[in-house]
């Protein structure tokens, strides 16, 4: 089966559970950076209801978990499956909750859950910016657009943890040459600073992977790389990736 057949078999089949009421693309072939071995994702929005057992009886290969499987929150669960020989994604999106969401990023008001694998959390407008870059395959869903308001708040509140997280490495573990804590807090702050950068641009984030190219700080890793043992040089890790930071997000802030 091509990739067509495959993604327009599998949307129909998601589409026909009870309580979904639109179906979209995400991630790299969403975006079209995909490579042949690139997941498929796939988000499945409902309103009011959604029973996970209905996706698990359909028999797919994987792991179907529950509503608030992933620790609850904007991101509240979703499968892991391989379907044709082919890795997919199902996250699950409460339409309830994405639409409070988009009112809340309106206000520029915004919260940070914290999701396995992501080293800064997700920003609870993420779901948010998913509708402005997913292929909608099923159904019909709003296309925001980046809130001024939403720029200004997440881009200070992003760099105000960031600066606290750089400070305590470089003050508190650096000097005492707590290696993996401090390049720990530092790699977290990079994270954060980066979110900075994207929001001061009004720019959506998606996940944490490509974060720091997208933010153009890339560099962060030749960093850390050439870091030696001493404490001195675990500082001037610390205070090198944040000149670079306060850099990237004063272009931003200035372009």
């Amino acid at each position: 089966m091509d990739d067509p057949a495959f993604l327009e078999s599998v949307v129909d089949t998601l589409a026909s559970l009870p309580g979904v009421h639109a179906v979209a693309l995400g991630g790299s072939r969403a975006a079209g950076t995909h490579t042949d071995s690139s997941d498929w994702d796939l988000g499945l929005y409902y309103r009011g209801r959604f029973d996970p057992e209905d996706l698990r009886n359909v028999g797919w290969p994987g792991e179907v978990s529950d509503i608030g499987g992933w620790g609850g929150g904007v991101f509240n669960g979703g499968a892991w499956l391989t379907i044709e020989g082919r890795r997919v994604d199902v996250h699950y999106r409460d339409l309830v909750s994405v639409e409070h969401e988009i009112s809340e990023a309106e206000h520029g008001r915004f919260r940070v859950e914290p999701l396995l694998f992501h080293l800064a959390g997700i920003p609870s407008y993420l779901v948010v910016g998913e509708l402005s870059v997913n292929r909608v395959l099923y159904g019909e869903l709003p296309r925001p657009h980046y809130p001024d308001t939403l720029r200004v708040a997440a881009s200070d509140a992003w760099w105000a943890s960031a600066s606290h997280l750089f400070d305590y490495a470089g003050n508190a573990h650096a000097r005492a040459g707590r290696f993996a804590q401090c390049l720990g807090l530092t790699a977290q702050a990079a994270t954060h600073a980066a979110h900075a950068v994207l929001a001061a641009r009004g720019q959506w984030p998606s996940n944490e992977k490509t974060l720091l190219t997208r933010a153009g700080v890339a560099s962060i890793d030749g960093i850390f790389n050439s870091t030696g043992a001493a404490p001195e040089a675990l500082a001037r890790t610390v205070h090198a990736t944040q000149r670079l930071c306060a850099a990237a997000l004063e272009a931003a802030r200035t372009a």
